[in-house]
Order: structure tokens, then sequence, then C-alpha cells
């Protein structure tokens, strides 16, 4: 067994070349041989959001503050809400961030595979970005 204190990895912030906007990322877990999952606590300021990428494994998210946005590459972009849990499958193109307007924050899980756990495109377009979303809760 092992706990994982608060705190016990320091924060870092989110790459410019990955993320537009502010994003404070605080590692909860990462692997140890065999095991290959890993965990973070990613915190997005109004209008921050990641680049396109996708994971080998799949990623999913539970948002736990704020309200913020998400889209899969051909999809509408969506809204997402503290309790939502979003899943990306293996491959699948995609961003997430806040709303334009309100943070949010949401712990981010996923696997790593040979060495990788994910792959970064380019940068989310403001008119991307900018789109009308779709909010399952009307």
């Amino acid at each position: 067994m092992k706990i994982h204190p608060p705190g016990h990895a320091p924060s870092r912030s989110g790459s410019a070349d990955w993320f537009t906007g502010q994003v404070r990322i605080d590692p909860l877990f990462n692997p140890d041989a065999p095991d290959r999952v890993q965990g973070a606590l990613v915190t997005f300021d109004p209008g921050a959001r990641t680049a396109w990428h996708t994971h080998p494994l799949g990623q999913t998210l539970i948002v736990t503050a704020g309200l913020g946005r998400c889209q899969s590459e051909g999809g509408p972009v969506q809204v997402i809400r503290p309790g939502d849990v979003v899943t990306f499958a293996p491959g699948e193109r995609h961003w997430h961030g806040a709303a334009p307007d309100h943070g949010m924050s949401h712990i981010a899980i996923h696997e790593v595979q040979d060495g990788r756990s994910v792959d970064w495109l380019d940068l989310v377009s403001d008119s991307d970005y900018g789109a009308d979303p779709l909010d399952p809760t009307g």
C-alpha cells in the first residue's frame, strides 16, 4: 500500500506548447512498474484549454469543479460540469478545458504505454473553442 499525501509532488504550469491560457497540473499518482495508470488534478483558468491530443490507451476525466468544455474531432463542443465523467477512446483526437467565463478542474486518468501516455498535436483555434457548445443538461 502507498499513501500519497496532498502535495507529495510539486504543482507545475501547463506548457504553452500543449495548453492555451493558465493551467496548473497537480500530480496525484504515477505508475511504478508493473503499474501503468497515472492521474493528475488539472485546473484551468477561464478560457484555458488543452491542445488537440490523443492517448494510446484512452483517457477518463472526472470534472470536480467549475464549468468546462470538451470536443472530439468531428463532433460538437460540449459543456461539462462537476460530477461528469468523460471518457475518450484510445487514439481519439480531442481537447478539454474551461468555459470562457468560468474556471474548471478535473481529475485526468490515463495509462502509460511504451513510456508515453499522450501524443500532443496542434493548439485548438479560437474559432473551434468559441463554437456554440452543446449543453446536455439544457
